[in-house]
C-alpha cells in the first residue's frame, strides 16, 4: 500500500478521515501496518493491501491483533447475505491464486481488449486507450488477476484504484504496485472505503451479478461515482429456456464441490467444448425456434450449443487448464444470476439516467456505458 492511499479513503459508513501506522515496508509499499480514525474499529494493511473486510467476510486477524499488540474490534453490524458472499469470496480466492497471470499473457491479450472494445462500442484498441486518458479518478470494481487494471493505469494520467472482497486483491496488489498510479483495497463493494460522487469512471466487469443481489450492487457503485462521471458494467444475460435449464441443473450440483474438485468435474464440458470447435462445423436454420431463443441463420455448432444450451467455452489462444477456469468460473460461484435488458434498463430510468448504450459484444452478457447526470 503506497502511503498516500490513505489520505483517498475514509472509514465505511461514517466517513471518518483515515490514517495509517506502518510496521512493515518494503520500497515505497507498506506491507504491514493499521488504519485508524476517530472511531475504535482498526483496519490491517496485509500483504501490502489495506482490508475493510467485516464480520463474516473479516479474515481472522488474531495473529495480527496480537503481533502488533492491538485493542479487540467489536462486532459490528452483519447483513444476512454476508454468509453467502462467503461462499462465492471462496470461488474467486481460489480461482485468482492459481489464474495470477491470466490477462497478463500475450496469448489472452488480443482476445481479451478486442473484447472490452465491443463491451465499450468502440472499433480499436486505440479509442479505449484514449478513452481512459480523460479521467483523473478510476475505480476498477472486481479486478481478478488485476491484468485491466494493469491496462488503465498504464493509459491514464490520472489515479486507477482497484477492489476486491476476495484474495484477489493480493493477486492484483503484485500484479500493479509498480505502478505509481495504482492502488489496491479489499473491500465488500457494498461498503467500500471511498467518498460518494467521487470517481469520474468506474468498471465493474463481471461482477455484480456475483454478489447477493445484482441492482443493490449497481446503486452501490453507482453512488461513489461522480456527476457527470461514466460507468461501465456488463451483467449476465438470462438465456433461452434450455440454457437456463442446463445452467441451474449444473450449478446446483457444482456448487456443492470444493473448487479443485468442481475444476476435476468441468473438464468433460471444456473437453466439449474444444472438439466441437475443432470440427469446424456450422448449420443453417431457416426458421428461428423462439421458445429457445435460437435465431434463423447459420450457425458455428459449438456456438449454437454454447448460447443456447451448455457453457462450454473454448478459445484456441488458450491452453486447457485456462479454457476449464472459464467454465468452472460460470458454473461454481454461488451467485450467478442472469437478466434480461428491460430489467436493466429499468435500473437506469429509476435513477433519472437517459444517457447511454448497450452494446452488443456477445450474446450471452449486457454492456452497459453510462453518463451520471448532472444536478
Amino acid at each position: 500500500m503506497k502511503t498516500e492511499l490513505a489520505s483517498y479513503l475514509c472509514t465505511p459508513g461514517t466517513l471518518d478521515d483515515i490514517e495509517i501506522t506502518t510496521f512493515q515496508s518494503e520500497a515505497e509499499e507498506v506491507i504491514e501496518g493499521v488504519l485508524n480514525s476517530s472511531s475504535p474499529v482498526w483496519y490491517p494493511v496485509l500483504k501490502g493491501v489495506p482490508c475493510f473486510l467485516q464480520g463474516t467476510l473479516r479474515p481472522n486477524l488474531n495473529w495480527f491483533q496480537e503481533k502488533y499488540n492491538l485493542p479487540s474490534i467489536a462486532e459490528e453490524f452483519e447483513r444476512e447475505s454476508a454468509k453467502e458472499q462467503s461462499l462465492t469470496n471462496e470461488t474467486f480466492s481460489d480461482k485468482w491464486r492459481r489464474f495470477q497471470n491470466y490477462g497478463l499473457e500475450s496469448s489472452h491479450q488480443e482476445f481479451l481488449y478486442e473484447w472490452y472494445c465491443k463491451k465499450f462500442g468502440f472499433s480499436t484498441l486505440e479509442e479505449l486507450q484514449a478513452f481512459y486518458q480523460k479521467f483523473e479518478y478510476i475505480l476498477e470494481v472486481g479486478p481478478g488477476s488485476g491484468f485491466n487494471t494493469k491496462f488503465i493505469a498504464e493509459n491514464t494520467p490520472g489515479k486507477v484504484f482497484a477492489v476486491d472482497i476476495s484474495e484477489a486483491a493480493f493477486t492484483t496488489f503484485e500484479n500493479t504496485k509498480h505502478l505509481p498510479n495504482c492502488y489496491v483495497v479489499q473491500a465488500d463493494l457494498m461498503d467500500m472505503p471511498f467518498h460518494d460522487n467521487f470517481f469520474e469512471f468506474i468498471i465493474a466487469d463481471g461482477v455484480l451479478h456475483h454478489t447477493p443481489d445484482t441492482k443493490k450492487a449497481f446503486l452501490a457503485i453507482y453512488q461513489k461515482l461522480k456527476p457527470g462521471g461514466q460507468l461501465f458494467f456488463y451483467v449476465y444475460k438470462k438465456m433461452g429456456a434450455a440454457r437456463q435449464f442446463c445452467d441451474q441443473y449444473i450449478r446446483e450440483s457444482f456448487t456443492q464441490l470444493d473448487p479443485e474438485s468442481c475444476y476435476k468435474a468441468c473438464e468433460g464440458i471444456t473437453e466439449l467444448g474444444r472438439e466441437l470447435s475443432r470440427l469446424n462445423a456450422k448449420i443453417t436454420l431457416t426458421q428461428p425456434i423462439p421458445v429457445l431463443g435460437i435465431p434463423a441463420g447459420t450457425h458455428d455448432v459449438q456456438r449454437l450449443l454454447y448460447y443456447n444450451f451448455l457453457k462450454c467455452f473454448w478459445n484456441e489462444a488458450f491452453d486447457f487448464e485456462t479454457n476449464n477456469m472459464v467454465n468452472f468460473d460460470w458454473y461454481h460461484p454461488h451467485n450467478a444470476w442472469q437478466h434480461t435488458e428491460d430489467e436493466v434498463e429499468g435500473w437506469l430510468r429509476e435513477l433519472g439516467i437517459k444517457d447511454y448504450q448497450f452494446n452488443p459484444a456477445n450474446p450471452n452478457g449486457i454492456s452497459v456505458l453510462l453518463t451520471k447526470p448532472v444536478p
